[in-house]
């Protein structure tokens, strides 16, 4: 018997050999827009417009850190004990964060989507929940990444392809930043109206809402530096589509967008985010701005879940835009 090693990475795809951990690489173009994606998670590894890196990167063979560039389905964030309940039936999910008790991040975050369409600009991706403990239903989710003249497109599409009522909530988990800029310097703007009161299990407990010249204050925009923040908030009054802006003082500006339906985004400000040595400065300050359909444990809350009925389709976009 002759045995040969399997390579990480390899090119052949199929049988027993292997791609890299965040699965097979897709590498879209659109003029000065260069954008990587793999297919564990939809995961998106790299964002680039004018050799601007725009959000923390990393190997194709490395484990997103602290989960950067993820889908999140069929729901983003935390559920308290892994448990909820539908049509008066207790579900219990799996508990995917040990330290806290809880089912994070949804079911697909470990699943390799398949490739559906693609082209040089953009690609469809797509992976089905099906029906096991914790989860009663059968959705279809699909991402749609597409370069733009100046940034990223991002759609989501979800059908219900059960024949009982369903209930979703959808995210992402991008970690921003505006190339070999230090992170602290950079300015985050933005026009949070609600902030989700959370406890030492980062589960909501009440939400308040954001006070002018407060502490959760962004309209005028904060340095990174002075920020500590692990929230989700509520975004903007309907019809406005801007959730976050980043900017730096040499002009460079980044601009996350969101449809109607993302009405919420967790900010988060982790000063330990582990980049290699020599890598954007190392491990280090990180700024993560994750547009979400719902708060924190909203399949038991109930706040701002998607219903879709069989056959029903849903469908709703995010991106970012950059500018200097």
């Amino acid at each position: 018997m002759v045995t040969q090693p399997l390579t990480a990475g390899s090119e052949r795809y199929g049988g027993c050999m292997h791609p890299p951990v965040t699965g097979v690489q897709h590498h879209l173009e659109n003029g000065r827009v260069r954008v990587a994606v793999g297919t564990v998670a939809a995961v998106l590894r790299s964002l680039d417009v004018d050799g601007v890196q725009l959000v923390e990167d990393f190997g194709d063979d490395v484990l997103p850190p602290f989960g950067a560039g993820i889908t999140l389905f069929p729901w983003p964030n935390r559920v308290r004990d892994g448990r909820w309940s539908f049509g008066g039936k207790t579900q219990q999910l799996d508990i995917t964060e040990p330290s806290k008790g809880n089912a994070s991040h949804g079911l697909l975050r470990n699943t390799e989507y398949a490739v559906l369409d693609t082209d040089s600009s953009s690609i469809e991706l797509g992976a089905t929940v099906y029906p096991q403990h914790g989860w009663p239903f059968t959705l279809r989710h699909c991402v749609r990444y597409r370069a733009t003249q100046d940034g990223l497109e991002v759609t989501h599409t979800v059908a219900n392809l059960g024949a009982q009522d369903a209930v979703f909530a959808v995210g992402a988990h991008p970690y921003f930043r505006l190339g070999d800029e230090p992170i602290g310097d950079l300015v985050v703007t933005s026009d949070l109206t609600e902030r989700v009161l959370l406890d030492d299990r980062l589960l909501p407990v009440g939400t308040e809402p954001v006070v002018t010249g407060g502490e959760f204050d962004l309209t005028s925009g904060r340095e990174l530096r002075e920020l500590d923040l692990n929230y989700a908030f509520k975004v903007r009054p309907s019809g406005e589509k801007t959730l976050v802006t980043l900017s730096s003082r040499s002009g460079a500006r980044l601009e996350l967008w969101g449809d109607d339906d993302f009405r919420y985004v967790q900010l988060y400000t982790p000063s330990d985010f582990p980049r290699p040595e020599g890598h954007h400065g190392g491990t280090g300050l990180a700024f993560a701005a994750e547009p979400m359909t719902a708060p924190p444990d909203a399949l038991n809350s109930g706040t701002d879940l998607i219903g879709i009925e069989p056959g029903g389709v849903w469908t709703a976009s995010w991106g970012v835009t950059f500018t200097r």
